[in-house]
This record gives structure tokens, sequence and C-alpha cells, in this order.
């Protein structure tokens, strides 16, 4: 295990101008960090199942440069609104439109870790005229392995009846390759969301895409990857928890405008774990005019 100095939250953010706030997106009440200004083209940040918009601080200065950068808290998470129904893809996806209409966004790029990118991926499909680029970060959606969803599972109800300093580590460390990028900085930051009076049932609604049969109905065939045309960076990692870089591989084979980077010493989060490398990949592709 390698020693780091230790960082944190406020660490990653004193040198960057950045608003937090809340904003209406047709009734969901939603968190945002934002960076940038809205001169420039607008980039959605979409995390992971259980996250929250911190999964994207060591990316708001360098993107802030060249887009008006919205990290958002997905309904369901972090201190967004927390519908108590079981949430599937189209839930998400219909809050995107909200929130693309509440910021006054007619068309946007977009980045999504794990589910973020699911969403990502199914909001390129269905509406094309609002998406520029998009990324798709160690996605979900196209793979229903047993085991990785029970551990998910497993590890998230647990931190949500118990929401104790280990349960909350162990979560975090999930997506990790490294675990001591997991600061007590970081655990606490997502402590404070899972010790929410809310946030038992949101896990429990959250979690429902964890379930094979909702999983199945709301995953994303090869036709549909087929059938997204913005252009497309998929990004995977040699040490991601929830499937192999071959995965990563073929989604970027199936979509038209599609193109693989890998990211090494890295697992479910490069974004943070690797970030420079991260952020010139990511900015490479983005701001490219092919």
């Amino acid at each position: 295990m390698s020693t780091r100095p230790y960082t944190s939250i406020w660490n990653d953010l004193n040198q960057v101008s950045f608003s937090q706030g809340f904003i209406d997106a047709g009734g969901y009440r939603t968190r945002y960090l934002r960076a940038g200004d809205s001169s420039k083209p607008a980039l959605v940040l979409l995390h992971g199942v259980t996250g929250h918009a911190e999964a994207y601080v060591r990316n708001l200065a360098a993107h802030g440069e060249h887009f008006d950068v919205w990290a958002i808290d997905l309904i369901g998470h972090g201190y967004s609104s927390k519908p108590a129904h079981p949430l599937e893809i189209p839930h998400y996806i219909d809050h995107v439109l909200k929130f693309l209409d509440a910021i006054g966004a007619e068309r946007a790029h977009f980045s999504g870790e794990s589910l973020g990118g699911w969403v990502s991926a199914r909001f390129a499909q269905l509406h094309p005229e609002k998406v520029g680029r998009i990324v798709l970060n160690t996605m979900g959606g196209t793979m229903a392995n047993p085991q990785v969803m029970e551990r998910i599972y497993t590890l998230s109800i647990e931190a949500a009846n118990d929401p104790s300093w280990e349960r909350v580590k162990a979560r975090l460390e999930w997506l990790m390759a490294d675990p001591t990028m997991v600061t007590d900085d970081l655990i606490r930051t997502r402590q404070a969301i899972f010790e929410q009076p809310d946030w038992k049932m949101a896990c429990e609604m959250n979690m429902a895409l964890q379930n094979l049969d909702i999983r199945r109905r709301n995953m994303l065939s090869d036709d549909d990857l087929r059938a997204i045309a913005a252009p497309a960076l998929v990004i995977w990692t040699t040490k991601d928890p929830s499937g192999p870089v071959d995965e990563g591989r073929r989604i970027a084979s199936l979509i038209p405008g599609g193109r693989l980077a890998v990211i090494e010493n890295a697992g479910h989060w490069p974004q943070y774990e690797q970030t420079d490398i991260f952020n010139r990949i990511h900015l490479d592709f983005l701001l490219a005019n092919d």
C-alpha cells in the first residue's frame, strides 16, 4: 500500500473559482457544484450510484477554463430530491432533461461515471439534439454480473443501515485501486450524506438497478449503443471492479463515433484517482474538432 500526503476536498477546491448551490429542476431540488460560466459550452458531470458531486472536485478547475461545468447530485443521491419510488434510468433521464431546462442549456456535453455513464449513453441515444460529446467513464448498463451487483448492494445497504465510519470507508474503498485514496475527509463527506434521515429509503430506491429483473429492462443493448450519434469516449481502467477493459473496448467498438482510452492504476473513480491523466485525456477529447 502506498503512502501519500494527506488531502482533503477543500484542499482540492481552495484555488478553484466555483459555486455550490441548489436549483429547482422541474420540481427536483438539485444540488450542484459549478465552475466556468455561461459564456462557455455546458458540460454536465454525472456521478455513480450512491455517489455525489464531490466525485468531480479534482476536475472542476481544469474543465472550468473551457466549459460551463455542472457536477450535480442526481435524484435519489447526495443532497438532491429523493423520490420514494424505485429509480430506473428513465427517472434519471427526466431529471437531466429538467436540469438542462433549469440552467437554460439547449444542449450540453456529458461525462458520466458508472451509473452516470449509463444515463449519459441513454440520454445521447434518446435526445441526440441535446448532446454534444459524451464521455462514458467505467460506465454501467451493459453488464449484469450478479457478484458485482450483490457486492455493491451489500456494501451500500449496510452503510445506509449503519453509516458508521468503517462501513462508509468500505463502500468508498470499493471504488479505488489504491485504498489510501480514501481519506478521512472523503469518508466524512459521504458519511454526512448517508446520515440524512431519508437516506435509508433513498438508498433502497437507488439500489433498484442492482435487482436483476429491473436492471435487465434498463440495460443498453448492442443496438442501443449503435444508435448513439454523438462522438463518444469510453474510459476504462486496468483495475475497475465492475468489469474488464474488454468490456470498455466492446462498448467503444459498437458506438459509431466511439473510441477507447485506458487508464492504468485506477479503479472506478479514475477522475479522482488519476486526475492529471484523466483531465488531459478528457479535455483532449472534449475540445477536439474532429
